[in-house]
């Protein structure tokens, strides 16, 4: 199923019911008094956060959203019925921009979060509402309000503490599953991971952080090389990256190469992200002899980098690594 990650869908709101113009009319009262009630207000429509989903797919065939309308009033002052309001449950991390306009109405960050994007036409009055003391009859009635109406873009970009980069084939995957629970696609050919993949990893019985990986970048994928850079944006939310480069055959200079393409492709599509925390991660140590690996580790100690050697398969350095970057998130009070 193909990954739908940005939408754009109508929403309209129910229109408000009329007022009603009715007298009463019973044996005995031939004249009776205006008794015509309130219509009912249109239904509402809401958007709303929720993590059981995690992808746009429900919109793929349905893009017009319709709340209910209200009800006109009757006779002996009954108030019409209010339209229900439409609840559309959207994945966490989505953010929500008139289409027209390009105005950010909302951004869904948290479980639950809701908010109104196109509000009920208010409802119509009946005649009762009218009569005074010098008109005791009126013979006036409103009409409901229309509701708003409004298209609205919806993009989804996915809540993770740490972002996974890196060219494509470098580990990324192999990494996600081995810190969490996750279980991506993995093969040895380029772009296995055509889509953003999340892990949780359960630091303790109470701790615990998500990590992002998303499709390999290769050179100039900001131009649109490849699978270019539709799914960087799932990681602008990030609050640290992770450069995941396969350390396999590869010299000092081979690997700098490939941290400066990466920093490169990252900083053309968006200059924020060059800007956060970013350790360099050299994957796949278990194919490196030790001369080539203290080789490796005494140059990029001569560097400002941040530099973990791992391995993937055997699992060496992967709990150092997972132990720095929850000290690190814990230490910026970045875990919830």
């Amino acid at each position: 199923m193909k990954f739908i990650d940005e939408t754009v869908i109508t929403v309209r709101a129910g229109n408000g019911g009329s007022g009603c113009l009715s007298f009463r009319r019973e044996k005995y009262i031939p004249y009776g008094g205006p008794d015509g009630g309130d219509g009912g207000n249109g239904g509402s429509i809401i958007i709303r956060g929720t993590d059981s989903l995690n992808t746009l797919a429900d919109f793929r065939n349905k893009s017009i959203f319709t709340a209910e309308n209200g009800k006109a009033g009757g006779s002996r002052n009954k108030h019409g019925r209010n339209g229900d309001d439409l609840i559309i449950d959207l994945p966490l991390g989505c953010v929500i921009t008139d289409n027209i306009t390009n105005e950010e109405l909302c951004d869904l960050d948290k479980e639950d979060k809701t908010f109104i994007v196109a509000k009920g036409g208010e409802h119509g009055f009946g005649n009762v509402r009218f009569k005074t003391s010098t008109n005791r009859a009126p013979r006036k009635k409103t009409l409901g309000k229309e509701g708003e109406s409004r298209e609205i873009k919806i993009v989804l970009k996915v809540l993770a503490d740490v972002g996974l980069v890196g060219l494509p084939n470098a580990g990324k995957s192999s990494f996600l599953q081995a810190v969490s629970m996750a279980r991506p696609k993995i093969a040895d050919y380029e772009f296995t991971t055509l889509t953003p993949n999340l892990g949780v990893v359960l630091y303790s019985d109470y701790e615990k952080f998500v990590v992002a990986d998303i499709p390999g970048i290769i050179e100039g994928a900001s131009t649109g090389v490849g699978l270019g850079t539709q799914f960087l944006k799932h990681i602008s939310r990030t609050k640290m990256l992770l450069n995941i480069i396969d350390g396999s055959n590869k010299t000092y200079e081979m690997i700098t190469d490939e941290i400066e393409k990466i920093h490169h492709e990252l900083e053309s599509y968006d200059e924020t992200l060059i800007k956060k925390d970013l350790w360099i991660v050299i994957n796949k140590i278990d194919l490196v002899s030790n001369e080539e690996l203290n080789d490796l580790r005494n140059k990029f100690n001569m560097t400002k980098l941040v530099v973990y050697f791992v391995s993937t398969v055997t699992k060496i350095g992967i709990e150092e690594l997972t132990d720095n970057i929850y000290e690190f998130l814990k230490y910026e009070n970045r875990i919830k």
